[in-house]
């Protein structure tokens, strides 16, 4: 048994060993049929059925070679491109951080300062020196003078109007919306992380903690644009429970905000001496008078009212209703100085400022027809300083209510007629009566020009005193400043300039544009109703 297992064992072994002599021999004549021959002229291998020659495969690998170095080419180039836009965004974002630092350092962000170019910021400071915002400039004329508009949180008063928009607006578009927005948060900004040379008190809140703003504590604002310089920018702050108010001055020299100041301005003490010439009109003076009551006796109770009188017709009553507020009111800040000559505008106005003998005040040169609202004696007090800035707000001027509100039996109260709507009145870019400045600017440029007769010319004259000084002009449009609408009267004995600004200023004083062309239009409107009430009664018939 043993014997027959060994003689198994081999024979199988061997048969494994033929199995795998005849697996090598199989193989070596297949690769002895696929090697490539040496002959050149020989067929070389391909696709079943046919022969493929060397030059077949020359141009194949040519083929290969040139899309490799297509290929190739198309990658540097990417590789190149990508590069190039790498190194723009890097610069971008170096720019950006410039900018950044200029801007903290600008409005009192903590930076690094030695980040910003030197030359960058020279260039921004240079801009900021070129701009009225420091010093007034030399002006050839009231044309010259770039008006504000003013802001507050919800409302934008705009001047130049043109016969579609409106006198104040809502910020609707984006691009101001955030402007705003923004320069109102780098006001914040300021005053509540001061700089060591900015010109405020720190306070405490009653707590002993540092008293901080937010934007509800934010009063109003005045912006405008210097085309070839930059945006300037005038924000005021308040805390409902104190008097002080907070200003601070920012300029954009198409840039980044740079922040020029921050004050604090108390003005607890500062009385306002209301001066209005008058002569005659005594229903107007006694419908002032119920405004000044209201406004200055029981609610500002900072200022003295100086009425000057021409002639004796009138006097009288006028004295009775001044007795009358005094003693309704126990009101005794006022003075009347009667003047026993003509009307003239410039001379009342000369003498109200003259009377004066308390020192230093701020004047409002006041019409009777004026309607103002405690805010406006507050913008009064924020935009004038002594040797440095005079305030000549503009007035929302009414139209004519028996136009206005021709659909109404009766024209409603004043009080519900001072809206800022585009059929009800606009602003008087063109006045220049209404004006807040201190008496020692007043006195210092000579007042008004007495060879100056009539109607509407010494406003003018006067303005184009301070703009031919240093001091800073102030004109913006403020919402709480009305001209109540009365009817004109151009005098023969004008000249023909002043009796044209006279009756331009009694056109424009009357109705819309809109309400000038129905008025115009009105017999074509009447016309075309009688037709078609005629046509509807003969349908009606037929």
């Amino acid at each position: 048994m043993p014997r027959r297992g060994l003689i198994l064992q081999t024979r199988t072994h061997w048969l494994l060993l033929g199995l795998a002599l005849l697996c090598s021999l199989v193989l070596f004549l297949y690769l002895l049929e696929c090697a490539p021959q040496t002959d050149g002229n020989a067929p070389l291998p391909g696709v079943i059925g046919e022969n493929y020659g060397k030059e077949y495969y020359q141009a194949l690998l040519q083929e290969q070679e040139e899309h490799y170095q297509t290929r190739a080419t198309s990658l540097k180039r990417q590789i190149a491109q990508l590069k190039q836009e790498l190194q723009e965004m890097s610069e971008k974002m170096r720019s950006l951080q410039e900018r950044k630092n200029v801007g903290a350092n600008g409005i009192g962000y903590q930076g690094n300062k030695e980040q910003t170019p030197s030359d960058l910021l020279e260039f921004l400071h240079s801009q900021i020196d070129k701009a009225e915002v420091s010093i007034g400039a030399k002006l050839p004329s009231e044309y010259g003078v770039i008006p504000f508009e003013s802001f507050t949180l919800m409302k934008v008063f705009q001047l130049e109007m043109g016969l579609t928009r409106h006198p104040e607006e809502k910020p609707v578009r984006k691009d101001k919306r955030d402007e705003l927005v923004e320069v109102i948060e780098a006001g914040l900004e300021v005053i509540n992380n001061p700089d060591e040379d900015d010109e405020q008190e720190e306070e405490d809140s009653p707590l002993g903690e540092k008293m901080m703003f937010n934007e509800n504590d934010f009063i109003e604002g005045y912006y405008r644009t210097e085309r070839d310089k930059g945006t300037q920018y005038e924000l005021f702050f308040k805390k409902a429970d104190l008097m002080e108010y907070r200003h601070v001055t920012l300029f954009r020299p198409f840039g980044p905000l740079m922040k020029v100041k921050s004050e604090m301005i108390d003005i607890t003490r500062s009385i306002i001496n209301i001066i209005v010439p008058l002569a005659e009109r005594t229903e107007a003076f006694a419908q002032f008078m119920q405004n000044f009551r209201d406004v200055c006796i029981h609610q500002d109770k900072r200022i003295h009212l100086t009425v000057v009188y021409f002639g004796k017709e009138g006097l009288s009553k006028v004295k009775s209703i001044l007795e009358s507020v005094t003693s309704e009111s126990n009101f005794h800040n006022y003075t009347l100085i009667p003047l026993n000559e003509e009307f003239n505008r410039g001379q009342g106005l000369n003498v109200g400022a003259q009377a004066w003998d308390k020192g230093e005040v701020l004047m409002f040169f006041c019409d009777v027809d004026i309607y103002f609202s405690a805010e406006f004696l507050n913008s009064c007090r924020l935009n004038a300083e002594p040797g440095k800035k005079v305030f000549y707000p503009v007035v929302f001027s009414l139209y004519n209510p028996a136009i206005v509100y021709a659909s109404q039996d009766v024209p409603p109260p004043v009080e519900q007629q001072l809206v800022h709507k585009k059929d009800s009145g606009f602003w008087r870019d063109f006045g220049f009566g209404m004006t807040c400045q201190y008496r020692s600017d007043f006195l210092t440029i000579g007042g008004f020009d007495m060879e100056v007769k009539g109607w509407g010319g010494e406003d003018v004259h006067l303005y184009r005193k301070y703009l031919h000084g240093d001091l800073i002009v102030i004109r913006t449009p403020v919402p709480g400043l009305f001209h109540l609408w009365h009817e004109k009267r151009c005098a023969d004995e004008l000249t023909p300039e002043q009796y044209r600004m006279c009756i331009q200023s009694k056109a424009m004083n009357e109705a819309s544009h809109s309400h000038l062309g129905m008025l115009v239009f009105r017999e074509e409107i009447e016309t075309h109703l009688h037709k078609q009430a005629y046509r509807t009664n003969s349908e009606a018939v037929g």
